[in-house]
Protein backbone atom coordinates (compact mmCIF):
# COMPACT_ATOMS: atom_id res chain seq x y z
CA UNK A 1 0.00 0.00 0.00
CA UNK A 2 1.01 3.60 -0.47
CA UNK A 3 2.76 5.02 2.56
CA UNK A 4 0.56 8.10 2.42
CA UNK A 5 0.45 11.15 0.24
CA UNK A 6 -0.96 14.63 0.31
CA UNK A 7 -4.75 14.45 0.39
CA UNK A 8 -6.46 16.04 -2.63
CA UNK A 9 -9.58 17.92 -1.48
CA UNK A 10 -11.56 20.96 -2.66
CA UNK A 11 -9.89 24.24 -1.77
CA UNK A 12 -12.95 25.17 0.29
CA UNK A 13 -15.91 23.08 1.46
CA UNK A 14 -19.00 24.70 2.98
CA UNK A 15 -21.41 22.42 4.87
CA UNK A 16 -24.83 23.15 6.33
CA UNK A 17 -28.49 23.84 5.61
CA UNK A 18 -29.04 27.08 3.73
CA UNK A 19 -25.32 27.49 3.03
CA UNK A 20 -25.81 27.50 -0.76
CA UNK A 21 -25.76 31.30 -0.57
CA UNK A 22 -21.99 31.04 -0.08
CA UNK A 23 -21.81 30.64 -3.86
CA UNK A 24 -22.48 34.35 -4.33
CA UNK A 25 -19.65 35.39 -2.00
CA UNK A 26 -17.28 33.13 -3.94
CA UNK A 27 -18.44 34.48 -7.31
CA UNK A 28 -18.21 38.12 -6.21
CA UNK A 29 -14.43 38.11 -6.36
CA UNK A 30 -14.25 36.73 -9.90
CA UNK A 31 -15.37 39.22 -12.56
CA UNK A 32 -16.51 37.85 -15.91
CA UNK A 33 -19.11 35.54 -17.39
CA UNK A 34 -20.39 32.46 -15.58
CA UNK A 35 -21.15 29.09 -17.11
CA UNK A 36 -23.93 27.58 -15.00
CA UNK A 37 -24.43 23.85 -15.59
CA UNK A 38 -27.62 22.49 -14.08
CA UNK A 39 -29.67 19.34 -13.84
CA UNK A 40 -33.22 19.85 -15.08
CA UNK A 41 -34.61 19.04 -11.62
CA UNK A 42 -32.26 21.41 -9.77
CA UNK A 43 -34.80 24.17 -9.11
CA UNK A 44 -32.43 26.38 -7.12
CA UNK A 45 -30.31 26.83 -10.23
CA UNK A 46 -32.89 29.35 -11.46
CA UNK A 47 -32.49 31.35 -8.26
CA UNK A 48 -28.70 31.17 -8.51
CA UNK A 49 -28.82 32.44 -12.10
CA UNK A 50 -30.97 35.41 -11.06
CA UNK A 51 -28.59 36.30 -8.20
CA UNK A 52 -25.56 36.10 -10.49
CA UNK A 53 -27.28 38.27 -13.10
CA UNK A 54 -28.18 40.79 -10.38
CA UNK A 55 -24.45 41.00 -9.69
CA UNK A 56 -24.01 42.14 -13.29
CA UNK A 57 -22.78 38.81 -14.62
CA UNK A 58 -23.65 37.26 -17.94
CA UNK A 59 -24.79 33.71 -17.22
CA UNK A 60 -24.48 31.00 -19.87
CA UNK A 61 -26.97 28.28 -18.87
CA UNK A 62 -26.16 24.70 -19.83
CA UNK A 63 -28.54 21.87 -19.04
CA UNK A 64 -27.04 18.48 -18.28
CA UNK A 65 -29.21 15.93 -20.06
CA UNK A 66 -28.03 12.59 -18.77
CA UNK A 67 -24.41 11.63 -18.42
CA UNK A 68 -22.15 13.83 -20.58
CA UNK A 69 -21.11 12.31 -23.89
CA UNK A 70 -18.04 13.21 -25.92
CA UNK A 71 -20.14 14.85 -28.69
CA UNK A 72 -22.14 16.87 -26.13
CA UNK A 73 -19.04 18.08 -24.27
CA UNK A 74 -17.39 19.05 -27.57
CA UNK A 75 -20.48 20.90 -28.81
CA UNK A 76 -20.94 22.88 -25.59
CA UNK A 77 -17.27 23.79 -25.42
CA UNK A 78 -17.30 24.97 -29.03
CA UNK A 79 -20.43 27.07 -28.42
CA UNK A 80 -18.72 28.89 -25.53
CA UNK A 81 -15.50 29.66 -27.39
CA UNK A 82 -14.76 33.38 -27.57
CA UNK A 83 -16.76 34.26 -24.45
CA UNK A 84 -15.11 35.92 -21.46
CA UNK A 85 -15.74 32.99 -19.14
CA UNK A 86 -14.39 33.56 -15.62
CA UNK A 87 -15.80 30.53 -13.78
CA UNK A 88 -17.98 27.45 -14.03
CA UNK A 89 -20.69 26.50 -11.54
CA UNK A 90 -22.55 23.17 -11.47
CA UNK A 91 -25.80 22.62 -9.56
CA UNK A 92 -27.31 19.16 -9.81
CA UNK A 93 -26.47 15.47 -9.78
CA UNK A 94 -23.32 13.67 -10.81
CA UNK A 95 -23.90 14.27 -14.52
CA UNK A 96 -24.06 18.04 -14.00
CA UNK A 97 -20.92 17.89 -11.84
CA UNK A 98 -19.05 15.92 -14.51
CA UNK A 99 -20.13 18.20 -17.35
CA UNK A 100 -19.26 21.31 -15.36
CA UNK A 101 -15.88 19.94 -14.36
CA UNK A 102 -15.12 18.92 -17.94
CA UNK A 103 -16.00 22.38 -19.27
CA UNK A 104 -13.91 24.11 -16.60
CA UNK A 105 -10.96 21.93 -17.60
CA UNK A 106 -11.40 22.05 -21.37
CA UNK A 107 -12.45 25.63 -22.11
CA UNK A 108 -8.88 26.96 -21.62
CA UNK A 109 -7.33 24.10 -23.63
CA UNK A 110 -6.43 24.38 -27.30
CA UNK A 111 -6.42 20.61 -27.83
CA UNK A 112 -9.19 18.30 -28.96
CA UNK A 113 -11.22 16.80 -26.12
CA UNK A 114 -10.15 13.27 -27.04
CA UNK A 115 -6.49 14.20 -26.54
CA UNK A 116 -7.07 14.45 -22.80
CA UNK A 117 -9.20 11.31 -22.28
CA UNK A 118 -7.76 8.11 -20.83
CA UNK A 119 -8.18 4.67 -22.43
CA UNK A 120 -9.79 5.83 -25.70
CA UNK A 121 -7.66 8.97 -26.20
CA UNK A 122 -4.09 10.11 -25.63
CA UNK A 123 -4.55 10.75 -21.90
CA UNK A 124 -2.52 13.96 -22.13
CA UNK A 125 -2.45 16.28 -19.11
CA UNK A 126 -4.22 19.59 -19.41
CA UNK A 127 -2.00 22.19 -21.08
CA UNK A 128 -3.54 25.02 -19.02
CA UNK A 129 -5.08 25.37 -15.58
CA UNK A 130 -8.85 24.77 -15.43
CA UNK A 131 -11.22 27.66 -14.82
CA UNK A 132 -12.36 28.13 -11.21
CA UNK A 133 -15.14 25.61 -10.55
CA UNK A 134 -17.82 25.49 -7.85
CA UNK A 135 -20.04 22.47 -7.25
CA UNK A 136 -23.38 22.22 -5.44
CA UNK A 137 -24.63 18.60 -5.47
CA UNK A 138 -28.38 17.95 -5.34
CA UNK A 139 -27.96 14.18 -4.96
CA UNK A 140 -25.93 12.26 -2.38
CA UNK A 141 -24.01 9.75 -4.44
CA UNK A 142 -21.13 10.40 -6.79
CA UNK A 143 -19.04 12.71 -4.63
CA UNK A 144 -18.04 14.39 -7.90
CA UNK A 145 -17.82 17.72 -6.07
CA UNK A 146 -14.62 16.38 -4.46
CA UNK A 147 -12.92 14.43 -7.26
CA UNK A 148 -10.24 15.18 -9.83
CA UNK A 149 -11.96 13.56 -12.80
CA UNK A 150 -15.04 13.88 -14.99
CA UNK A 151 -16.70 10.77 -16.41
CA UNK A 152 -17.57 11.06 -20.10
CA UNK A 153 -19.56 8.58 -22.18
CA UNK A 154 -17.89 7.66 -25.49
CA UNK A 155 -20.69 6.28 -27.70
CA UNK A 156 -18.37 5.13 -30.49
CA UNK A 157 -16.48 2.95 -28.02
CA UNK A 158 -19.52 1.92 -25.95
CA UNK A 159 -17.82 2.80 -22.67
CA UNK A 160 -17.31 5.56 -20.16
CA UNK A 161 -13.87 6.97 -19.45
CA UNK A 162 -12.41 9.77 -17.38
CA UNK A 163 -10.94 13.15 -18.10
CA UNK A 164 -8.51 13.31 -15.20
CA UNK A 165 -6.11 15.88 -13.78
CA UNK A 166 -5.20 16.79 -10.17
CA UNK A 167 -6.09 20.42 -10.92
CA UNK A 168 -9.70 19.46 -11.65
CA UNK A 169 -10.62 19.15 -7.97
CA UNK A 170 -13.25 21.91 -7.47
CA UNK A 171 -12.23 25.13 -5.77
CA UNK A 172 -15.53 25.26 -3.90
CA UNK A 173 -17.92 22.50 -2.80
CA UNK A 174 -21.16 23.46 -1.06
CA UNK A 175 -22.98 20.68 0.78
CA UNK A 176 -26.46 21.97 1.53
CA UNK A 177 -28.77 19.05 2.29
CA UNK A 178 -31.80 21.27 1.65
CA UNK A 179 -31.00 20.80 -2.05
CA UNK A 180 -31.52 17.02 -1.71
CA UNK A 181 -34.80 16.98 0.23
CA UNK A 182 -37.67 15.25 -1.50
CA UNK A 183 -35.46 13.40 -3.97
CA UNK A 184 -37.49 10.37 -5.15
CA UNK A 185 -36.61 7.17 -3.31
CA UNK A 186 -35.42 5.23 -6.41
CA UNK A 187 -32.90 8.00 -7.16
CA UNK A 188 -31.91 8.23 -3.49
CA UNK A 189 -31.36 4.48 -3.40
CA UNK A 190 -29.20 4.34 -6.52
CA UNK A 191 -27.08 7.37 -5.70
CA UNK A 192 -26.79 6.29 -2.07
CA UNK A 193 -25.53 2.85 -3.04
CA UNK A 194 -22.98 4.52 -5.30
CA UNK A 195 -21.72 6.45 -2.26
CA UNK A 196 -21.55 3.30 -0.11
CA UNK A 197 -19.62 1.51 -2.88
CA UNK A 198 -17.25 4.47 -3.20
CA UNK A 199 -16.45 4.24 0.50
CA UNK A 200 -15.94 0.47 0.56
CA UNK A 201 -13.79 0.24 -2.58
CA UNK A 202 -11.16 2.82 -1.53
CA UNK A 203 -10.92 1.09 1.87
CA UNK A 204 -10.18 -2.19 0.10
CA UNK A 205 -8.02 -0.56 -2.59
CA UNK A 206 -4.38 -1.54 -2.97
CA UNK A 207 -3.71 2.23 -3.01
CA UNK A 208 -5.39 2.93 0.34
CA UNK A 209 -3.59 5.41 2.62
CA UNK A 210 -3.91 6.09 6.36
CA UNK A 211 -5.90 9.23 5.53
CA UNK A 212 -8.37 7.47 3.25
CA UNK A 213 -8.67 4.63 5.77
CA UNK A 214 -9.78 7.11 8.41
CA UNK A 215 -12.30 8.66 6.05
CA UNK A 216 -13.80 5.33 5.03
CA UNK A 217 -13.95 3.92 8.55
CA UNK A 218 -15.76 7.06 9.70
CA UNK A 219 -18.29 7.10 6.86
CA UNK A 220 -19.19 3.55 5.76
CA UNK A 221 -21.49 2.79 8.69
CA UNK A 222 -23.22 6.20 8.84
CA UNK A 223 -23.81 6.17 5.07
CA UNK A 224 -25.46 2.75 5.20
CA UNK A 225 -27.56 3.67 8.25
CA UNK A 226 -28.71 6.91 6.63
CA UNK A 227 -29.74 5.07 3.48
CA UNK A 228 -31.67 2.52 5.54
CA UNK A 229 -33.50 5.32 7.37
CA UNK A 230 -34.40 7.00 4.09
CA UNK A 231 -35.76 3.68 2.79
CA UNK A 232 -38.41 3.96 5.50
CA UNK A 233 -39.28 7.67 5.41
CA UNK A 234 -37.99 11.13 4.58
CA UNK A 235 -35.46 12.21 7.20
CA UNK A 236 -33.64 15.58 7.10
CA UNK A 237 -30.82 14.39 9.35
CA UNK A 238 -30.28 11.27 7.23
CA UNK A 239 -30.18 13.46 4.10
CA UNK A 240 -27.40 15.52 5.66
CA UNK A 241 -25.43 12.47 6.81
CA UNK A 242 -25.68 10.81 3.40
CA UNK A 243 -24.65 13.99 1.57
CA UNK A 244 -21.54 14.39 3.73
CA UNK A 245 -20.74 10.67 3.37
CA UNK A 246 -21.03 10.93 -0.42
CA UNK A 247 -18.63 13.89 -0.33
CA UNK A 248 -16.18 11.87 1.74
CA UNK A 249 -16.50 9.02 -0.75
CA UNK A 250 -15.38 11.42 -3.46
CA UNK A 251 -12.31 12.39 -1.42
CA UNK A 252 -11.55 8.73 -0.73
CA UNK A 253 -11.76 7.64 -4.35
CA UNK A 254 -9.81 10.67 -5.58
CA UNK A 255 -6.93 9.69 -3.32
CA UNK A 256 -7.05 5.88 -3.16
CA UNK A 257 -8.86 4.80 -6.31
CA UNK A 258 -11.75 2.35 -6.55
CA UNK A 259 -11.91 -1.29 -7.62
CA UNK A 260 -13.59 -3.94 -9.73
CA UNK A 261 -17.13 -2.66 -9.16
CA UNK A 262 -16.34 0.61 -10.88
CA UNK A 263 -13.97 -1.02 -13.34
CA UNK A 264 -16.88 -3.10 -14.61
CA UNK A 265 -19.50 -0.38 -14.15
CA UNK A 266 -17.91 2.01 -16.64
CA UNK A 267 -18.07 -0.61 -19.36
CA UNK A 268 -21.55 -1.89 -18.47
CA UNK A 269 -22.99 1.63 -18.39
CA UNK A 270 -21.35 2.58 -21.65
CA UNK A 271 -22.74 -0.51 -23.36
CA UNK A 272 -26.25 -0.85 -21.95
CA UNK A 273 -27.17 2.57 -20.61
CA UNK A 274 -28.12 1.12 -17.21
CA UNK A 275 -28.01 3.72 -14.36
CA UNK A 276 -24.59 3.86 -12.73
CA UNK A 277 -25.86 3.60 -9.17
CA UNK A 278 -27.95 0.54 -9.99
CA UNK A 279 -24.93 -1.11 -11.64
CA UNK A 280 -22.75 -0.49 -8.58
CA UNK A 281 -25.44 -1.75 -6.20
CA UNK A 282 -25.91 -4.98 -8.14
CA UNK A 283 -22.19 -5.64 -8.59
CA UNK A 284 -20.97 -4.82 -5.07
CA UNK A 285 -22.01 -8.05 -3.26
CA UNK A 286 -20.47 -10.34 -5.89
CA UNK A 287 -17.26 -8.33 -6.10
CA UNK A 288 -16.89 -8.39 -2.32
CA UNK A 289 -17.23 -12.17 -2.31
CA UNK A 290 -14.87 -12.61 -5.28
CA UNK A 291 -12.19 -10.36 -3.79
CA UNK A 292 -12.31 -12.04 -0.39
CA UNK A 293 -12.03 -15.51 -1.93
CA UNK A 294 -9.21 -14.47 -4.26
CA UNK A 295 -7.26 -12.97 -1.34
CA UNK A 296 -7.83 -16.09 0.73
CA UNK A 297 -6.61 -18.36 -2.06
CA UNK A 298 -3.55 -16.16 -2.58
CA UNK A 299 -2.67 -16.34 1.12
CA UNK A 300 -3.38 -12.64 1.66
CA UNK A 301 -5.04 -11.26 4.76
CA UNK A 302 -8.77 -10.64 4.80
CA UNK A 303 -8.84 -8.35 7.85
CA UNK A 304 -10.18 -5.43 5.84
CA UNK A 305 -13.06 -7.49 4.52
CA UNK A 306 -13.82 -8.44 8.13
CA UNK A 307 -13.88 -4.74 9.03
CA UNK A 308 -16.29 -3.96 6.21
CA UNK A 309 -18.50 -6.85 7.32
CA UNK A 310 -18.57 -5.51 10.88
CA UNK A 311 -19.36 -1.93 9.84
CA UNK A 312 -22.20 -2.97 7.56
CA UNK A 313 -23.53 -5.51 10.08
CA UNK A 314 -23.73 -2.79 12.74
CA UNK A 315 -25.63 -0.54 10.33
CA UNK A 316 -28.17 -3.31 9.70
CA UNK A 317 -28.14 -4.39 13.37
CA UNK A 318 -27.31 -7.89 12.16
CA UNK A 319 -24.15 -9.01 14.00
CA UNK A 320 -22.17 -11.80 12.41
CA UNK A 321 -23.62 -11.42 8.92
CA UNK A 322 -21.46 -10.52 5.93
CA UNK A 323 -21.63 -7.23 4.04
CA UNK A 324 -22.11 -9.15 0.79
CA UNK A 325 -25.18 -10.97 2.14
CA UNK A 326 -26.74 -7.95 3.83
CA UNK A 327 -26.21 -5.59 0.91
CA UNK A 328 -27.27 -8.31 -1.51
CA UNK A 329 -30.62 -8.76 0.25
CA UNK A 330 -31.12 -4.99 0.51
CA UNK A 331 -30.43 -4.51 -3.19
CA UNK A 332 -32.76 -7.38 -4.13
CA UNK A 333 -35.58 -5.70 -2.21
CA UNK A 334 -34.90 -2.40 -4.01
CA UNK A 335 -35.83 -3.94 -7.38
CA UNK A 336 -33.29 -1.78 -9.20
CA UNK A 337 -32.92 -1.68 -13.00
CA UNK A 338 -31.06 -4.61 -14.55
CA UNK A 339 -27.46 -4.37 -15.72
CA UNK A 340 -28.82 -5.02 -19.19
CA UNK A 341 -30.42 -1.58 -19.21
CA UNK A 342 -32.36 -0.22 -22.17
CA UNK A 343 -29.89 -1.74 -24.65
CA UNK A 344 -29.87 -5.37 -23.43
CA UNK A 345 -28.46 -6.71 -26.69
CA UNK A 346 -25.10 -5.11 -25.88
CA UNK A 347 -24.67 -6.95 -22.60
CA UNK A 348 -22.01 -9.58 -23.17
CA UNK A 349 -20.31 -10.64 -19.94
CA UNK A 350 -17.18 -11.98 -21.65
CA UNK A 351 -16.62 -8.81 -23.67
CA UNK A 352 -17.38 -6.54 -20.71
CA UNK A 353 -14.90 -8.36 -18.48
CA UNK A 354 -12.20 -8.15 -21.16
CA UNK A 355 -12.81 -4.44 -21.80
CA UNK A 356 -12.82 -3.60 -18.10
CA UNK A 357 -9.36 -5.07 -17.54
CA UNK A 358 -7.62 -1.88 -18.70
CA UNK A 359 -9.64 0.57 -16.61
CA UNK A 360 -7.93 2.66 -13.94
CA UNK A 361 -10.42 1.48 -11.33
CA UNK A 362 -9.61 -2.18 -11.98
CA UNK A 363 -5.92 -1.48 -11.42
CA UNK A 364 -6.68 -0.31 -7.87
CA UNK A 365 -8.65 -3.45 -6.97
CA UNK A 366 -7.36 -5.27 -3.89
CA UNK A 367 -6.15 -8.21 -5.99
CA UNK A 368 -6.11 -9.02 -9.68
CA UNK A 369 -9.27 -10.93 -10.58
CA UNK A 370 -9.17 -13.36 -13.54
CA UNK A 371 -11.53 -12.68 -16.41
CA UNK A 372 -13.57 -15.80 -15.70
CA UNK A 373 -14.23 -14.57 -12.15
CA UNK A 374 -15.39 -11.20 -13.46
CA UNK A 375 -17.68 -12.96 -15.90
CA UNK A 376 -19.28 -14.92 -13.06
CA UNK A 377 -19.76 -11.72 -11.06
CA UNK A 378 -21.49 -10.08 -14.01
CA UNK A 379 -23.72 -13.04 -14.66
CA UNK A 380 -24.79 -13.33 -11.02
CA UNK A 381 -25.61 -9.60 -10.86
CA UNK A 382 -27.77 -9.36 -13.97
Amino acid sequence: MMAGARLAVPKRTVIGRGRRAALMDWAAGRPGDVVLVRSRSAAWADTAARHLQAMGRTVHLVEARGEPTLPAVTDVRDSLRGQEIAMVVAIGGGSAMDLGKALAALLPSDRQVLDHLEVVGKGLPLDRDPLPFAALPTTAGTGAEATKNAVIDIPNHARKVSLRDPRMVPQLAILDADLTYGLPWPVTAMTGMDAVTQLIEPFLSRNATPATDQICRAAIGPAMRALLRLSRSEDPKARHVLLVAAHLSGIALANAGLGAVHGLAGVVGGRTGAPHGAICARLLPGVLQANREACRQAGLGTDRFDEVDAMIARAFDAPGQSAADLIGSFVTDLDLPSLRGPDASRFDADEIAADAAGSSSMKANRIDLPTDVLVRVLQSAE
